[in-house]
């Protein structure tokens, strides 16, 4: 079978990475039209499972490869289908399809890269369907060989979010398949994650912006619905897909490149599924995880509703009457503060082994009267509460070593509003999701802790026979001993790297700047506020008052508070007049000379007592989280009730304390798998 080259060669062009394609194999015959029918109604099912219907403005993740073509074919067919039933044409007066829009990323880690992106581009518009590119910058120079494909998948996703916030587009179309689950169960097996793991990728899930929009009055997080629609379609579907429409792909030579683990496992898998009944039960073995997932996914969800309360100054507090830990299993509880722990941390790391026993055990002990540091948090018993609620607040640790990653500037720029449909599709998908799982009593692996324990009950439940599990076994123990191999190979490379640990900088702001701080609070340092009651930060409105002690560049320091702060604040709110404090020995009373000062001394009095009256009603350990301004020198001149600093108490990046994410495997007639 020939292979065309994508690109005419000239005589000193490089040979093109991308290969045009009809068909992969012999074996991949052309569907006939009432098979491409059924594939069509199977889409349009999994769109409505997922609440999007055609009428939603919709984004498809386009690579040029079969997988995404073929998505780009049931898409608009759907998006066709859909407008007809309502007495409408699917296409605007350029032709196109209207409401649906491919997105081609050019990475730019090859020089050939920007000619494939735009073939691609031009491929997907002859389809019929609207098509850009998003050209990826790396302002840090190109990955480490080692984490390229790591590196381009994280750009992948912010070009093809950012694309979708500017567009307004409220769902984004991916075209992971069936096959890429197997891949994706086999590597997490050689890992020996758990049930929750080897689930694999979402059915649906949110993606979040990792920055606030901030107008100058309002701030919001943005956010996207991601669909993937073909997980219960294999990547011999995608190719009759295509031919049976008639549309071209390409193929990478990478793809075939055994110097990457899912290339290595696909190989493997491929052997392994000549025979037997290998892959069809290896699909219901993934369903099954999944479906344990879900239910997990939904106890937590309707857990977190009861028991935990998000508080303004950003730390949580856990009922530990209304969870009742003790009744609730292992699974579904280490879960549950997998994502309290994570939302109060904003680090993204899964909670393992001796830390989610530990968390486990402490939150078990009712009532609770000792304190816990873990995973990036401090959790102790609430004052007054006889310790039945726990204080779960970020460590200070943490604060000081990831400052610089999770706090930045916002620029005044107004911004689309988010999509406001996107709370409707939300809310269909999940009632999908409560009605399906109604539907199943017995959850398989609730009381399976690791991959191990999840393979042997698979066995006990006949999801698969002795053949599957010895092949399974097998992948397992081959991977993960290439795994250890190549984790101590980098562990090495870690730390001979002299230069691995960065810089860590202060965030300075100047009047008028917004700063996102700890991905919780909402700083504003405002200059043009009427002076009143004798308030003085400022002498008029466009300039600082002469007696607040700035940096020389005219900036402040932003850090959380430490305990010798509220102790200052103490101290300025004993200041009573200037005769008192002519022997004071501190440097800040030392500067109340004239009578000049007599207003900007009453202003800070007021200011400090307003602020320990709120800092008394915050535990202790949560008002190390609290942010104030300093000079360069670390003194603190602006507190939260200074009335020009504006200090809006953000929800931390997370809309929600866990991340939206739904399952619905299909048990059609017509097909011998489980997705």
């Amino acid at each position: 079978m020939p292979l065309l080259l994508l690109l005419p060669l000239r005589s000193s062009a490089p040979l093109r990475r991308l290969l045009l394609c009809r068909c992969c194999s012999s074996s991949s015959a052309a569907p006939s039209p009432t098979g491409l029918a059924t594939y069509r109604r199977a889409f349009a099912r999994r769109m409505a499972l997922a609440g999007v219907h055609p009428h939603h403005r919709v984004a498809v993740g386009v690579s040029g490869g079969p997988d995404s073509m073929a998505l780009c074919v049931l898409a608009a067919a759907w998006k066709r289908a859909g407008e007809e039933r309502e007495g409408g044409g699917a296409g605007n007066a350029s032709g196109f399809v209207d409401g649906l829009l491919g997105v081609v990323v050019d990475h730019g880690l090859r020089p050939e890269s920007a000619d494939e992106s735009r073939l691609v581009r031009d491929r997907v518009r002859g389809m019929g369907v609207m098509c850009e590119i998003a050209t990826c910058d790396w302002p840090d120079g190109r990955p480490k060989q080692g984490h390229i494909q790591e590196a381009a998948r994280e750009m992948r996703y912010q070009k093809l979010l950012d694309i979708c916030i500017k567009q307004q587009i409220a769902v984004l179309l991916i075209a992971h398949h069936s096959d890429d689950q197997a891949e994706l169960f086999v590597m997490r097996l050689s890992r020996n994650s758990g049930v929750l793991g080897l689930a694999g990728t979402g059915f649906v899930s949110q993606l979040f912006a990792p920055n606030l929009r901030y107008d100058g009055d309002n701030f919001s997080r943005y956010g996207i619905i991601l669909v993937r629609p073909m997980l219960e379609f294999s990547k011999d579907d995608m190719y009759k897909i295509c031919q049976g429409s008639n549309h071209l792909w390409v193929e990478d030579p990478t793809n075939n490149s055994m110097l990457y683990v899912r290339n290595r496992i696909r190989a493997s898998l491929r052997s392994l599924s000549i025979e037997g009944t290998f892959q069809s039960e290896l699909h219901k073995l993934i369903s099954a995880c999944r479906l344990t997932r879900a239910f997990i996914d939904n106890a937590c969800s309707a857990a977190l509703k009861n028991s935990l309360t998000l508080m303004e100054h950003g730390y949580a507090v856990i009922d530990l009457e209304k969870l009742d830990p003790h009744n609730v299993d292992d699974l579904c509880l280490s879960q549950y503060l997998a994502y309290v722990l994570q939302f109060v941390s904003q680090r993204h790391r899964p909670l393992r082994g001796r830390s989610a026993r530990l968390l486990m055990d402490y939150i078990r002990t009712v009532p609770c009267k000792a304190a816990l540091t873990v995973a990036g948090c401090y959790l102790a018993a609430v004052p007054r509460s006889k310790g039945t609620k726990v204080l779960v607040c970020c460590s200070v640790d943490l604060m000081e070593s990831s400052s610089v990653d999770m706090s930045y500037k916002c620029s005044y720029v107004k911004h689309p509003l988010p999509v406001s449909e996107i709370n409707q599709i939300v809310s269909e998908a999940r009632l999908y999701s409560d009605q399906y799982l109604q539907n199943y009593p017995n959850i398989p692996f609730l009381s399976s802790k690791f991959s191990t324990d999840v393979l042997n009950k698979a066995k006990d439940l006949k999801l698969m026979d002795d053949c599957t599990l010895e092949k399974l076994n097998y992948l397992r123990t081959d991977e993960h001993r290439k795994f250890i191999t190549t984790k101590e190979h980098k562990h090495e490379e870690q730390y001979s790297d002299k230069t691995s640990f960065p810089y860590l900088k202060a965030l300075n702001i100047w009047p008028g700047e917004t700063c996102h701080f700890m991905g919780r609070f909402l700083i504003t340092w405002r200059t043009s506020e009427v002076v009143v009651n004798g308030m003085c930060l400022h002498d008029n409105k466009k300039q600082i008052c002469q007696y607040c002690m700035v940096n020389p560049d005219g900036s402040l320091a932003v850090r959380n508070m430490c305990d010798a702060d509220w102790l200052f604040l103490a101290e300025v709110c004993k200041i009573h007049s200037l005769e008192e404090n002519k022997n004071d020995s501190n440097a800040f009373c030392n500067k109340l000379e004239d009578d000049k000062l007599v207003q900007h001394s009453k202003y800070l009095q007021l200011s400090a007592m307003k602020s320990l009256e709120i800092l008394r009603s915050i535990p202790a350990p949560a008002r190390r989280m609290l942010p104030v301004l300093t000079n360069s020198r670390g003194e603190i001149l602006s507190i939260p009730s200074n009335p020009g600093l504006l200090i809006a108490y953000a929800s931390p990046s997370l809309v929600h304390p866990y991340a939206f994410r739904l399952f619905f495997p299909e048990a059609a007639a017509n097909t011998s798998r489980l997705e």
